[in-house]
């Protein structure tokens, strides 16, 4: 692999700075020219007709109206013919794990669609294999053709006292992936109440990051922007992705930090915010466009930081300011501007053709000078990247479980309970607390599924408990017999079983328990729809392509049950996420976000 220069990382600006003078000055040849551009510099705002790129040694040198005295023998000539020339997209937030594939496949799913860059927080992995699961990620995140940065994952577990991952990472380990060549930063600081109040762990690990000049990611999960805001932002996370108002936006911004807004497979938190753009007027240089969690179905047939884009631009944006959002802001914010973000001499030559700005068709992507795809086609492969076993076999029930795991009792002589349930928002990451008159038939509660109250439990599966926790979820919108469960539970990723009977709640959790995990649906004993993910019980080792398409199958099934949620599976993966509002499921029970306190099932 070394041989194909491609995956052979460029020397340094420095150390190439002195051939770069001689390719920009005509000295020496260039190995790339790309002719006659459209030039979407993002600098000054412009779109410059007319323009050469000369690149060497896998940066730009000049950028210009004529770069015909960098063309020599050996250099190879591309004729732009009129169409625009742009700068790799950036992912500055995002989880690979949530694409269900590895880095390398999601590279593969990703670059056709103009993603060059990507700032990835790899914490699923990290709570299940903890700090030997970030190497793997790092490491495999070095060998890619593209930019991958990975930021130390802050909060495992993301919620101390309210959940038990799979592993604990610390201070110390913080300390340590600091020195990491590959680690841009800290990953989002879930743990918003422990920087509030001081934490040691957290104002530690923030203290370590800053110590090695690298930037803390942000995560606060609140709509309240009184002092408890203020105090998080003061403690030193530069960026959030939770916003879902405008005013979150301009908070966040008139404080210092990014406004990172979000296009995933199941959070549209783009149009919301923008307004504080195109209709308030506040300055777009500290947006960022991010995904923050885009499955492969997403990936393959919708496309990725393209899409987010397009999606902004559709909200009213300008598309230079649109491409701005998704390139040298979110270079600058981690002070990667001297490398990647731009077309200007002596950055990586990263860049897209392309035909069409308003709607960013993609002709060709280039990665490092090297052409990578083409009309949305892989131009060269990338090879599979192979997972250590203690990667694999992550999945530990415990016991083979049974429909009576899945009882929920009721108190002693009561014929009907009002019950907490988590209701589901489509399109949004937070959670809505319900409530519900449940009858009772045996001492046993039972669902509702005329007014879309079905069961919810998580299994413990890090260590073999067999323990069962259960309660209520509504807005799936089940009609029929049948269960799903996942092994990917952001953020402790234990196993999330929804269902409308027991014994297919069973059935699906004893199914991920044999293969390693992954997402199953079973209705009646029969088996519907099945990803693997034997990573983790995360990822799946097959290509992005095989991994859609097995989605797409599981996506079909849940409609055939009576699920009318967009990007249902999403939904599902979320709601053990016990840092965001307003109430979730945990091993440790019920949890009420808004208070960060335990609560019981009854009212």
């Amino acid at each position: 692999m070394a041989s194909n220069p491609a995956f052979e990382k460029p020397k340094s600006w420095r150390e190439n700075a002195t051939l770069l003078v001689d390719v920009a000055t005509g000295r020496q040849p260039a190995d790339l020219v790309v002719r006659n551009g459209r030039w979407v510099n993002v600098f000054s705002g412009e779109i410059i007709p007319g323009t050469d790129l000369a690149i060497v040694a896998g940066r730009f040198a000049y950028c210009g109206s004529n770069a015909g005295h960098a063309i020599g023998k050996g250099t190879k000539v591309v004729d732009a013919g009129g169409r625009y020339l742009v700068p790799g997209l950036c992912d500055g937030h995002m989880h690979v794990e949530s694409g269900m594939v590895t880095v390398t496949e999601f590279c593969r799913a990703v670059i056709p669609h103009g993603t060059t860059s990507m700032f990835v927080d790899p914490h699923e992995i990290a709570n299940v294999l903890g700090l030997d699961g970030v190497r793997l990620m790092h490491d495999e995140a070095m060998a890619m053709p593209v930019n991958v940065h990975v930021q130390m994952p802050s909060c495992v577990p993301s919620a101390p006292g309210l959940e038990h991952a799979g592993a604990a990472l610390s201070v110390t380990d913080v300390a340590e992936a600091m020195t990491w060549p590959n680690i841009i930063g800290l990953g989002e600081v879930m743990n918003f109440p422990g920087v509030i109040a001081n934490n040691e762990v957290m104002a530690g690990e923030i203290a370590e990051t800053v110590k090695a000049g690298k930037v803390v990611g942000g995560h606060y999960a609140s709509p309240d922007l009184g002092p408890a805001f203020h105090g998080y932002v003061a403690g030193g996370p530069e960026d959030d992705h939770e916003g879902t108002r405008a005013e979150d936006a301009i908070a966040r911004v008139r404080l210092g930090m990014k406004a990172m807004l979000r296009l995933g497979s199941a959070w549209y938190d783009v149009a919301a915010q923008i307004k504080a753009v195109t209709e308030q007027g506040i300055d777009p240089r500290n947006f960022i466009l991010c995904t923050d969690d885009s499955h492969s179905g997403t990936l393959v047939h919708e496309g990725h930081m393209d899409r987010v884009v397009r999606h902004a631009i559709a909200q009213g944006l300008k598309p230079v300011t649109a491409i701005q959002m998704a390139t040298i802001n979110t270079a600058e914010h981690f002070r990667l501007a001297r490398e990647i973000g731009s077309i200007a001499p002596g950055r990586l030559a990263d860049f897209l053709i392309v035909s069409d700005l308003p709607t960013l068709k993609i002709d060709e992507v280039f990665a490092r000078g090297v052409k990578l795809a083409k009309d949305g086609k892989l131009v060269l492969d990338i090879p599979a990247y192979d997972y250590p076993k203690k990667a694999k076999n992550t999945v530990k029930l415990g016991k083979r479980l049974k429909a009576a795991d899945f009882d929920i009792a009721a108190p002693k002589g009561a014929n009907e309970v009002r019950a907490r349930v988590i209701g589901v928002i489509e399109n949004q990451a937070p959670t809505r607390a319900l409530e519900a008159d449940l009858g009772v038939e045996n001492g046993l509660v039972a669902m509702d599924r005329a007014n879309d109250v079905c069961q919810i439990a998580l299994v413990e599966r890090h260590r073999g408990t067999g323990a069962v926790t259960n309660a209520f979820v509504s807005g799936f919108g089940y009609v029929k017999d049948c269960a799903m469960a996942s092994t990917v539970a952001h953020d402790s990723h234990h196993m999330i079983v929804v269902g409308t009977n027991k014994a297919d709640m069973a059935m699906a959790a004893n199914r991920l328990g044999e293969i390693g995990g992954g997402v199953v649906l079973i209705s009646e004993g029969k088996e519907l729809a099945l990803v693997e993910m034997p990573i983790a019980g995360l990822m799946s080792d097959e290509r992005a392509e095989i991994v859609a398409e097995k989605a797409d199958r599981l996506t079909k099934a849940m409609r055939d049950m009576g699920c009318s949620l967009n990007n249902a599976y999403m939904q599902h993966s979320l709601l053990a996420l016990v840092v965001i509002p307003e109430l979730r499921i945990s091993d440790v029970g019920l949890v009420d976000v808004t208070t960060f306190q335990k609560v019981d099932l009854f009212l």
